[in-house]
């Protein structure tokens, strides 16, 4: 799918009231935004929102925390939440390497869905699934660890099954083709095309108490 640079994203996701702007301000008082005590959940690198807005749609009891880098990706999500309505959904304009900044003790599950795959030795800290970042995770979860990945990447999947393993977390669901599985799924733009070519989509659920 090719890449489409937004004019006036910046303007377009300030001013959109499922933004939060400040994030480190609300750090700890999450369920303040929510104004509830729900779980909360968040997808890195959500892209044009596709994935979390359906979870959110489907799972109103789940609070869902969108973050995204790119400020021309996100304005997609916002233009759709400005003709639904969906009180459980955040986005924040951030790099995910600073999660800790904005959260503490308060997330519940993590979702990486088709995440850069940064195959070069150089960019391997970058990964979402490297060690340095499950360590980061560690600072924000509430409770038990909780993380799903999906990829269509069969090298980065090897690599976040070895990562992940290591680290301790048991796998509870694994799926080297998930398009075939029972298994709730909501489909991403990529993988739609992905899907049209029959490609594997890689999955993994991944917990430890």
């Amino acid at each position: 799918m090719k890449y489409t640079k937004v004019v006036n994203a910046n303007n377009m996701v300030r001013r959109s009231n499922y933004v939060i702007n400040n994030p480190k301000s609300i750090k700890g008082r999450w369920n303040e935004v929510f104004k509830n005590n729900n779980p909360i959940y968040i997808e890195l690198g959500m892209g044009r929102g596709e994935y979390i807005l359906e979870m959110a749609k489907h799972h109103p009891e789940i609070n869902y925390i969108g973050i995204e880098l790119d400020e021309s990706q996100i304005s997609f999500a916002v233009k759709k939440l400005n003709f639904i309505n969906l009180p459980n959904v955040r986005l924040l304009l951030m790099d995910a390497s600073k999660i800790a900044e904005v959260f503490s003790k308060e997330i519940d599950r993590i979702y990486i869905t088709f995440p850069e795959p940064w195959p070069k030795d150089i960019d391997i800290k970058k990964r979402f699934t490297n060690v340095t970042y499950l360590r980061l995770y560690d600072q924000i979860y509430r409770k038990d660890k909780h993380l799903i990945l999906k990829t269509d990447n069969k090298d980065y999947y090897i690599y976040s099954l070895e990562q992940l393993s290591q680290y301790w977390y048991q796998f509870k669901k694994i799926s080297f083709d998930l398009h075939h599985e029972d298994i709730e799924n909501y489909m991403t733009e990529f993988e739609k095309e992905y899907y049209k070519l029959k490609r594997p989509i890689y999955y993994v659920e991944a917990i430890y108490k």
